[in-house]
């Protein structure tokens, strides 16, 4: 299988960094089960370790790391669960702010946010606001996100300033999707060994490089970031060709 991938920052090529990476943090809910803690454990112990892969993520030259944070079909879990969820988020977007602004990190946020409970809008507008200035790296939190709601929203965003079929192009539908601002990811990683990408950035992903590790989300590290970049840079990216 050759060399075995590297765990620090010195053994990247840093001019090849991919500069749009996303993540679709998988297995909170196994890693709490396996440990015979509740759900809410697990994903407390997620949130925390997205600021250490995040801070990696800077330090080799990221410039945007979007993450699966709620989808829309995430609702249909047990109330109690998604209201742990909630009370995870609103926390982490007050208690994270201050680092967040240290770090350089600026928040953002996609996804339907107006289904949101209140208080998690407005903490996250809070912490949008807060970290406006910061320039290292972005931060896209996926709340109440589904890329075939994503798709659903633009069209009618396109519907309703009267566009002609002529103007409706690739460029024109990117151009309305949440992740505008961004583009498209260049490597988007899965956690938990699953092989789906579970309607995340469906337009976006046509040309992404997909990587699936079997560590759980919450056993994810910066380290374990590296070694999929390693991946990443040692793979050829023909673009359709």
């Amino acid at each position: 299988m050759g060399v075995l991938p590297p765990t620090r920052v010195s053994e990247l090529d840093l001019s090849k960094i991919p500069q749009h990476v996303a993540i679709i943090m998988d297995g909170n809910r196994r890693w709490a089960m396996l440990k015979g803690l509740p759900a809410a454990m697990g994903h407390w112990e997620g949130a925390e370790v997205l600021e250490t892969v995040l801070r990696g993520a800077a330090a080799i030259g990221v410039k945007t790391l979007t993450v699966y944070a709620f989808s829309t079909e995430n609702w249909g879990r047990p109330e109690e669960e998604v209201d742990d969820l909630m009370e995870i988020f609103q926390l982490y977007l007050k208690r994270k702010k201050t680092a967040m602004i240290r770090d350089g990190v600026r928040l953002h946020a996609i996804g339907d946010l107006t289904k949101l409970p209140e208080k998690v809008q407005q903490q996250l507008d809070c912490t949008r606001r807060a970290t406006d200035h910061c320039d290292r790296i972005n931060l896209v939190l996926a709340l109440n996100y589904g890329g075939r709601d994503e798709i659903r929203r633009a069209v009618v965003k396109m519907i309703e300033k009267n566009l002609t079929p002529n103007e409706v192009t690739e460029e024109c539908i990117a151009k309305h999707l949440d992740t505008s601002p961004f583009g498209d990811p260049d490597l988007l990683i899965r956690t938990s060994g699953e092989m789906r990408v579970s309607n995340f950035l469906l337009w976006q992903i046509s040309y992404t490089e997909f990587l699936s590790t079997q560590v759980l989300w919450p056993d994810f590290s910066a380290q374990e970031l590296f070694r999929a970049v390693y991946t990443f840079q040692n793979r050829s990216r023909r673009l359709g060709e």
